[in-house]
């Protein structure tokens, strides 16, 4: 036999054993329908009518409508359908709200754009008109927006409208009228409110370093309260001689340190060698000094509240106490932030040197009862860059939606405030930018013209699905909905569903406000992620190896002697040395006996 070349065949590299690939036009559109379903899921949660949605992972219950809340627990496995998981998680982090309605957009944008897909059409056409449809879409609400003076008072009615609507779809919609204006005064404090003039270059900062959002269960949801321009934080842990302390001052002094006060205990398997009893007495002595200095170096600078982020022992509660100063150990990183920012006080790591310029102050501070909580609060603070909202409710689940629902609306806010520019909600602006693209349409030649308008009919999902939410009938109010956006005048623009009455209204003189961003966002955002989708042609599913040193591929072909894994070679060597074909011949290897054995 000839051996020239033609005697081995040349070794193959495929994917590991196991391998999934699934690829062409069938897998495009199992993704599509991968992630409508999972639209479909969080679709009955949109607007204010919107259902809730009660998760259980085994623990835990958790009873929201807050879209990107919902995705995250969802734990998605489709590795496509994961998108849409990232695109609510983006908007909740951008904006703050409209989580739901960016996964609805996405999904629909898929189901109007799919039978392109099963015709035959090249997904890279799809893709590219479909950003240009986005692009004109973006541009028009841009064009749409109403600019407001935030140092004006209508500026200020204009938040307060806007954080009314975040919270309209909300479980505490019901007491806008209590927590509309504290979302606002707490936003307003974190940019800076001097002379009645709001500063919004600083709204971009980061939200929960400024505004806290504290959680004690019981009560009523109308005894919650906000200490603007203050912080206030649960009572931390306290040795004895705590009740002994003054627990209120007016325009105190506020020294804030990173230093354990308290005796420490000495290492393990620590050794001191020592010749004479007396020696050991000056150890003890030693440290006694050390703790008193740090305490008298507090107590000289001058501060009547100090506060660590360390333990504060027994021995210096009872000192401080003797000497009418009030102390706290173990408080929260976060919290002394807040109190630094508002008192103007400095973290110190040492009680050396300690001097009035790293002190700081407030107008009043007081140990106050809250349900069955202490809480130490700083309220008239100097700087007024922070502030605390303290929710109470009756049940668990109520106050943990109650405080996602607080930190969309503070979102909102904020991104208003960095906009200064508001557009109509309840599917008003959703159904101008339909019109917009379908009037565009009509001007391109081509495929781009079935694929504008499909992009069109894909936002008019919003105001769909808020009728079908509210119980009203879709196509009739979308019928109303297209016959006075087709009018064209600047009134008919702002007309959208009317939740209350059923039918359609002027959803911006009702004072449904939403920032311009957000809906910016959502449409921009929306429009990637079903770009993302559209340009994946194959999917390669790779499972982990059941042996660590087993190699990633595999060598298959005619030659002898070729590479064996690892696992293959265990298994292999065990059965030839004799041994018991019995059981585990190797890592994930096992021997059974058949019927020919």
């Amino acid at each position: 036999m000839n051996s020239g070349g033609f005697g081995m065949k040349p070794g193959i590299i495929i994917l590991r054993e196991g391998t999934d690939t699934s690829q062409g036009r069938p897998q495009l559109i199992s993704n599509i329908n991968a992630c409508q379903a999972v639209a479909d899921t969080v679709r009955t949660t949109l607007g204010p009518r919107g259902m809730d949605k009660l998760v259980f992972d085994g623990r835990k219950v958790t009873i929201s409508n807050d879209g990107a809340t919902i995705m995250k627990l969802l734990e998605i496995a489709h590795p496509a359908a994961r998108t849409l998981v990232d695109i609510s998680a983006s908007q909740d982090s951008e904006v703050g709200d409209g989580t739901t309605s960016v996964v609805l957009l996405a999904g629909e944008m898929l189901r109007q754009l799919k039978p392109f897909v099963e015709e035959g059409v090249h997904p890279q056409i799809i893709i590219r008109w479909l950003r240009a449809a986005s692009k004109l879409a973006v541009e028009r609400v841009s064009n749409m927006a109403v600019s407001f003076d935030m140092n004006a008072e209508e500026g200020k009615k204009m938040l307060l409208k806007c954080a009314s609507t975040a919270l309209n779809s909300k479980l505490i919609s019901s007491h806008q009228d209590l927590f509309s204006p504290m979302i606002v005064s707490a936003v307003m404090s974190m940019v800076g409110v001097e002379s009645d003039h709001i500063d919004s270059s600083n709204s971009a900062g980061d939200l929960k370093s400024y505004v806290a959002v504290k959680k004690i269960p019981g009560g009523d949801v109308r005894q919650s309260f906000l200490v603007n321009g203050g912080v206030a934080f649960k009572k931390t842990f306290s040795y004895a001689g705590f009740e002994q302390m003054t627990k209120k001052f007016s325009d105190p002094k506020i020294l804030l340190l990173n230093v354990e006060l308290e005796l420490k205990s000495e290492k393990e398997n620590a050794e001191v060698r020592i010749t004479d009893p007396q020696q050991y007495q000056s150890i003890v002595d030693a440290e006694w000094d050390i703790i008193y200095n740090k305490l008298d170096c507090c107590v000289k600078s001058g501060a009547q509240i100090v506060l660590s982020r360390l333990p504060v022992g027994d021995l210096a509660t009872q000192y401080f106490a003797d000497r009418g100063l009030f102390c706290a150990g173990r408080v929260e990183g976060g919290d002394l932030k807040r109190v630094a920012r508002a008192t103007g006080a400095s973290m110190q790591t040492t009680t050396s040197n300690l001097h009035d310029g790293i002190l700081g102050t407030c107008g009043i501070f007081e140990e106050r009862q809250v349900g069955d909580e202490r809480f130490n609060v700083f309220e008239a603070c100097p700087v007024r860059k922070t502030a605390t909202i303290v929710l109470r409710g009756g049940s668990e689940q109520f106050i943990a939606e109650s405080e996602r629902s607080i930190h969309d609306a503070l979102m909102v806010v904020m991104r208003s405030i960095k906009s200064g520019s508001v557009v109509a909600g309840g599917g008003a602006v959703e159904m101008e930018v339909s019109r917009y693209l379908r009037d565009h349409a009509l001007g391109i030649k081509g495929k781009g013209q079935l694929m504008v308008t499909a992009m069109a009919r894909a936002l008019e999902i919003i105001p769909r699905q808020l009728s079908d939410n509210a119980g009203f009938d879709s196509t009739d109010v979308l019928s109303a909905l297209r016959k006075r956006h087709a009018m064209g005048d600047d009134e008919g623009k702002w007309y959208g569903v009317d939740i209350n009455d059923g039918g359609i209204c002027d959803t911006f003189s009702r004072g449904v406000w939403e920032p311009s961003l957000n809906k910016c966002n959502s449409i921009a955002a929306a429009a990637e992620a079903a770009c993302v989708i559209l340009s994946i042609d194959e999917t390669v599913t790779n499972p982990r190896s059941q042996d660590p040193g087993a190699q990633n591929t595999g060598m298959i072909g005619g030659g002898q002697g070729g590479p064996m894994t690892n696992m293959m070679g265990n298994a292999m060597n065990t059965a030839n040395s004799g041994g018991a074909r019995t059981g585990q011949l190797g890592p994930g290897v096992s021997y059974m006996k058949g019927r020919g054995g």
